[in-house]
């Protein structure tokens, strides 16, 4: 018996606000499937009408974005992403809710305290009975099909995520690079991002 398909996320707006912030003015839009399943985004210009607008997709991440925590480099990718886009005639950055490259908040604060005890972010991941990255594409095709962006430049470092949006239908047509400098808080972590998730960064 063949397994089922998964049914496709069946996104609407659910809201829209303007977003002055340090970086520049945004339009942020509330999208929905489900009660509690949602996707933000920060939209600058029209990127329906560019030929191929910047779009950043953005995991989630609680301890950097909010906190600033230096085990990560989130927020500087997060901050250096709005820049970018603002500085673009029209652009989108995608801000999705999977915490901890997608076990959620909780299970990251245990891989966390596995980390604290010297395994690594793939290992900790592993050792919690997860994969090194549980990500899921799906909700953020999904958004990009309801914007009207379907050839896009992809900011980021992750070859994966090229790959999983073009599976979806998505073109990418360039991939540009998305790394801030490198702190020394974040450099074990992102040594581990490039010689075991295969992330484009210099080190």
């Amino acid at each position: 018996m063949k397994p089922k398909a998964k049914a496709r996320p069946r996104l609407r707006q659910v809201a829209a606000a303007r977003l002055p912030t340090r970086f520049g003015t945004f339009r942020i839009l509330g999208l929905e499937d489900r009660p509690r399943r949602w996707l933000v985004v920060l939209v600058k210009g029209n990127p329906k009408r560019a030929a191929a607008p910047l779009v950043r997709i953005h995991s989630q991440c609680l301890t950097g974005d909010v906190f600033g925590s230096e085990r990560c480099d989130c927020r500087a990718q997060l901050e250096m992403a709005m820049k970018a886009v603002a500085r673009e005639k029209a652009g989108a950055i995608l801000y999705e809710p999977q915490e901890g490259r997608g076990i959620g908040l909780i299970n990251k604060l245990r891989a966390y305290q596995l980390q604290d005890r010297g395994l690594d972010t793939v290992e900790a991941n592993r050792r919690l009975g997860f994969p090194a990255d549980r990500r899921d594409y799906a909700l953020t095709t999904a958004a990009l099909r309801l914007l009207g962006l379907t050839r896009i430049r992809l900011l980021s470092n992750n070859p994966e995520k090229v790959a999983a949006l073009e599976r979806a239908g998505i073109r990418v047509l360039e991939r540009v690079p998305c790394q801030p400098a490198v702190g020394h808080g974040s450099r074990g972590y992102l040594r581990v991002k490039k010689e075991k998730l295969g992330h484009l960064l210099t080190l």
